[in-house]
């Protein structure tokens, strides 16, 4: 009797685009954390991706837009991992705490140094503006709930997490500057950031209490 063969299943046009694009974010991303934007060949990490240039252009347009989608890529992780931090804090205050922390934390991680703190502003001057929606949405959301509480005092939570949020974004950008010191800087930024969220508090004393250590974020 023949051997009958059944051949593989094909795969849709869209699983194929989609595996074209995370091998080019992939390389992207290896590439610019390594070398930065400016010094980065399209080229060479469309090759290490095993795809052409023309395959960059149809799939995302340009670099610069190939940066931001990258920049997208790590920004939900970044996310991601704020949210895991404030969930294993002790408090809701700790919370908050820790997730202010953890942004100036990022610092210190090469990739997210590099691409978000370095060559995103360099390229476009601060943070994607959808992103800052999104950090400024989880300040205030963690704001409100501890107004509610009693934690902390009443305040419009609109214009303080945005306060909020602009004071910790720069200072991560200054901690990431090239010609500093960012360990020095981060410890200088720490201290900074809780004589800020001192202010938010209706019982300071009590709310410091009990700290644990920070920890920076692993790459």
């Amino acid at each position: 009797m023949p051997v009958s063969t059944v051949s593989p299943p094909r795969r849709s046009r869209s699983s194929m685009i989609e595996e074209t694009r995370a091998r080019l974010l992939a390389a992207a991303r290896h590439a610019f954390a390594e070398q930065g934007y400016a010094n980065t060949s399209m080229d060479d990490f469309t090759a290490a991706a095993g795809l052409t240039r023309g395959a960059l252009y149809h799939h995302f347009g340009s670099k610069e837009k190939l940066l931001l989608a990258v920049i997208d890529q790590l920004e939900g992780e970044v996310g991601e991992r704020l949210q895991a931090m404030a969930d294993a804090a002790p408090s809701s205050w700790q919370a908050f705490r820790r997730r202010c922390q953890g942004y100036l934390e990022l610092a210190l991680v090469p990739e997210l140094r590099r691409i978000i703190l370095q060559d995103a502003r360099a390229m476009f001057g601060d943070v994607p503006q959808a992103h800052q929606s999104v950090g400024i949405a989880a300040l205030q959301a963690a704001l409100q709930g501890l107004i509610d509480e009693g934690v902390a005092l009443p305040a419009h939570t609109g214009v303080t997490s945005r306060m909020l949020y602009g004071a910790v974004t720069e200072a991560a950008f200054w901690i990431a500057e090239a010609d500093g010191d960012p360990p020095a800087r981060l410890a200088m930024s720490l201290a900074a950031l809780d004589k800020l969220l001192t202010g938010l508090l209706a019982d300071p004393a009590s709310a410091f209490t009990s700290q644990e250590p920070s920890h920076a974020m692993e790459k």
